[in-house]
């Protein structure tokens, strides 16, 4: 599956997301250690909701702009975040998750950021100057494992691929079982599509035979039976999940759901550990 997240940018998947990565980096933030924040796959950093590529599917409108017109107290950090990069109350850009890490960065923190495609990697740099993001350009994978151990002890890797390529969840699973023996206590979200389930399924198996202990996944199905062939939904594989976001999770998974399910379907959203799933 091709998922170029300027055609996507804003849709349902970002909203859970994002709103689940500021959940996860405030629960890590409540112990005063600094924190490395790294993204794999870091993008543009902002997007034109307006632009040729977003209007050709349309895909806000079912996301960020459902979660605006709602009142939920449960998600107004989201709101914050994509309100401090617009003018006016429906939002016309879109943050790419290096923005909404920039903006959760405490003085002690660190982010990292990498993108790999040269064009994008230049419109990153020139999001985020001003900032104290470290922007690399090289492979993803490669990536990830170097910066491994974080300097600071603590981190956050997001690993957010555009699935482009036939061997990428072979790919995250191998650097995953890597990441691990080299840093065992490190938090990973790694985001994918919900598109054919037996494919997925067997990807679950394969990574739960990696044996990390605590392997979090959450699933949003947008509709209330598999759409054959269509874009069902979104995940997040997330690798030692804090305490304290675990607790927060509930209402804020049933906020998501209610907030973006489809016209005519009530949805699901989940949260589970991988060695607890048949």
């Amino acid at each position: 599956m091709n998922y170029r997240h300027s055609f996507h940018a804003g849709n349902s998947a970002d909203v859970v997301k994002h709103s689940l990565l500021i959940a996860l980096v405030r629960a890590l933030q409540q112990k005063q250690g600094a924190l490395t924040l790294i993204d794999t796959h870091a993008g543009c950093g902002l997007y034109d909701l307006g632009g040729e590529q977003a209007q050709r599917t349309g895909e806000a409108a079912q996301g960020v702009l459902r979660a605006f017109a709602g009142s939920t107290p449960v998600l107004n950090d989201y709101r914050a975040i994509v309100g401090a990069v617009n003018v006016g109350a429906e939002p016309r850009l879109y943050p790419g998750s290096p923005q909404f890490l920039a903006h959760l960065l405490r003085p002690q923190d660190v982010l990292i950021l990498n993108e790999k495609h040269p064009e994008d990697a230049a419109a990153l740099r020139g999001v985020m100057r001003g900032t104290l993001a470290a922007v690399h350009e090289r492979d993803a994978y490669e990536l990830w494992l170097a910066m491994l151990p974080t300097r600071t002890g603590r981190g956050v890797v997001v690993v957010d691929p555009p699935y482009e390529q036939a061997d990428e969840r072979a790919r995250i699973t191998g650097t995953l079982a890597a990441a691990h023996r080299k840093w065992a206590h490190g938090v990973s979200m790694i985001w994918y599509p919900l598109k054919d389930r037996a494919t997925h399924q067997r990807w679950k198996g394969d990574l739960r035979r990696l044996g990390i202990p605590k392997f979090m996944s959450v699933e949003h199905w947008l509709y209330d039976a598999d759409q054959p062939g269509i874009y069902n939904g979104a995940g997040l594989f997330i690798v030692n999940p804090p305490y304290a976001f675990t607790q927060a999770l509930p209402p804020l998974l049933e906020a998501l759901r209610d907030a973006l399910a489809p016209e005519g379907h009530r949805g699901r959203i989940t949260a589970t550990w991988l060695d607890q799933q048949g």
